[in-house]
């Protein structure tokens, strides 16, 4: 199993259902949300890769978003101002 290493240099395994979770928490459908962690997953495994950090994790993620819905996006990003005090666009 695939690992994130996490913005404070951490590890955890890559689990599908926290990338499901959060996109949810965007507005997306449980279909869309399904759909977008099983692209996310496939690319991180078809790339060969053991190890991914947070932030390549979080442009994956984001970059699906946005080819389903602005607005999801938008939302994305928005949580991580107000909740986490994170410029996302401007760290990727």
């Amino acid at each position: 199993m695939a690992k994130v290493i996490k913005r404070d240099g951490s590890e955890e395994e890559l689990i599908y259902e926290k990338i499901v979770v959060s996109v949810l928490k965007t507005g997306a459908s449980i279909d869309i949300a399904r759909k977008i962690a099983f692209i996310v997953i496939g690319k991180i495994y078809s790339d060969n890769k053991t190890k991914i950090s947070a932030k390549e994790l979080t442009s994956l993620i984001l970059g699906n978003l946005k080819k389903e819905n602005e607005e999801w996006y938008r939302n994305w990003i928005a949580f991580d101002k107000i909740a986490k005090k994170r410029e996302t666009e401007k760290e990727l």
